[in-house]
């Protein structure tokens, strides 16, 4: 249910609590909010127990409380519908069983999905190169107070262009690899994305995927960081909260152009796409300039890049955990820690399906324009444990309000629960942003 700041609260469920030694039985006061469910590491009962935090302080450190709850919400098809309407979902998958494999749920697609189609491949080509054309247009024409709509329209299709080079990267776009790989790197150069780099740690968030430490895309916060001093913990407030949208060009500035992130023999292919962006920096840049001025390359490049900022609803919700690498499970990992998510129908056609998410991570071999019928398979035999949301804002504000710093039982804890008199730019996003689902 919606509170009147129009956040949607978690399931209150009857709780033992124990803080320092002192007990009170259900019904009784109590000074924490609310109630989360433990899940065992497999996804199985845990007992009775979970962890909450509490905003505890004592000699300027951040402390936990143990707050013993019931068991999982994921087990109970009521409390998964609820939890959908607080979460902005349309259905939360049931849990996936601990012995079904990844290759299990792979054998299940048809062959007839990991088929590569060159007409199809390079219409995606086309359908970019047309629509970034038409966006540079609009955006040379359009008057300032309609230029938001230009920038939202070709940074879109610039998007498509990553999604072309991604399909590169899983050697799912064409059968000569070499085809392939100057693809993948010229569809990048617009988004200044070394290719070699981003492909090389990429594949690693497809291998371990919501894997914590080891997932090279999203991680939750720790703990441990978030107590370490009052700037940092400030920081990561922001980012995680109101600027959490642009937070991959962080990411992307971070993970791709240190050198000493990459095994001896992947540095020959990441020096030449990295000499391969700095080359576009050094001549589009300044002939950007040149016709247009600064400004022109602000106008033209610099907000169109901007908004091509790439979705952080694949992998995070409240109910998808981040597990260790004993946890760890494949198959539970990318279909019950995927989302699908859908959007308006032009940025799917821009986007090339990519959101159509779960098939991708099934097999990232499935060619973009296939991802709808192994996604219609998928529905056929594991529909029950799948994810899926559209796009609405209140999704979005779970995350931004939400999925914050990582706990094992409870998988992410908000920050204003942690560190209320800190939190203050998430309380602003609770009070401001939409709730519309």
């Amino acid at each position: 249910m919606a509170t009147a700041s129009g956040v949607s609260t978690p399931l209150q469920l009857p709780s033992t609590r124990r803080v320092g030694g002192c007990c009170s039985r259900p019904g009784s006061p109590a000074p924490g909010k609310n109630a989360f469910p433990r899940r065992a590491a497999g996804g199985a009962p845990a007992g009775q127990s979970c962890h909450q935090f509490l905003p505890l302080k004592q000699s300027g450190r951040l402390q936990a409380a143990v707050l013993p709850v019931t068991p999982p919400l994921l087990d109970d098809e009521e409390k998964r519908k609820q939890m959908c309407e607080d979460y902005g979902f349309k259905q939360i998958g049931e849990q996936l069983p601990d012995n079904v494999t990844l290759k299990d749920v792979m054998d299940s697609l048809p062959k007839e999905v990991f088929e590569i189609d060159d007409l199809k491949s390079w219409t995606s080509v086309l359908i970019s190169v047309t629509s970034y054309a038409l966006g540079i247009f609009l955006i040379s024409k359009a008057p300032w107070y309609l230029l938001p709509l230009a920038w939202a329209w070709t940074g879109t299709a610039v998007t498509g262009f990553f999604v072309i080079g991604h399909d590169c990267a899983h050697k799912s776009f064409s059968r000569n690899k070499l085809v392939e790989d100057i693809v993948g790197t010229l569809a990048f150069l617009p988004l200044i994305y070394p290719y070699e780099p981003w492909r090389f740690k990429h594949d690693r968030h497809h291998a371990k995927t919501n894997m914590l430490i080891e997932d090279t895309a999203w991680q939750p916060v720790f703990s441990k960081e978030f107590r370490t001093n009052s700037l940092l913990r400030k920081a990561m407030i922001f980012a995680y909260g109101p600027i959490r949208p642009w937070m991959s060009i962080a990411h992307w500035l971070i993970w791709h152009f240190d050198l000493k992130k990459f095994r001896p023999n992947e540095l020959p292919r990441v020096k030449i796409s990295l000499a391969s962006v700095l080359a576009f920096m050094a001549i589009g840049w300044p002939l950007i300039i040149l016709k247009s001025g600064i400004a022109g390359w602000f106008k033209f490049w610099f907000m169109p890049w901007m908004m091509s900022t790439f979705t952080m609803v694949h992998h995070t919700a409240p109910h998808i955990p981040f597990k260790t690498s004993e946890e760890w499970n494949a198959a539970q990992a990318q279909l019950n820690g995927t989302v699908h998510c859908d959007y308006p129908r032009w940025i799917e056609i821009l986007c090339h399906d990519i959101n159509v998410h779960v098939p991708h991570h099934i097999s990232p071999r499935i060619p973009s324009y296939n991802l709808r019928a192994a996604y219609d398979s998928i529905k056929q035999n594991w529909g029950k444990y799948i994810n899926e949301a559209s796009w609405n804002w209140r999704l979005m504000k779970t995350i931004l309000t939400k999925c914050h710093v990582y706990d094992k039982d409870r998988y992410y804890v908000p920050f204003d629960e942690v560190a209320p008199e800190e939190s203050q730019p998430i309380k602003f996003l609770k009070k401001v942003m939409p709730d519309y689902a």
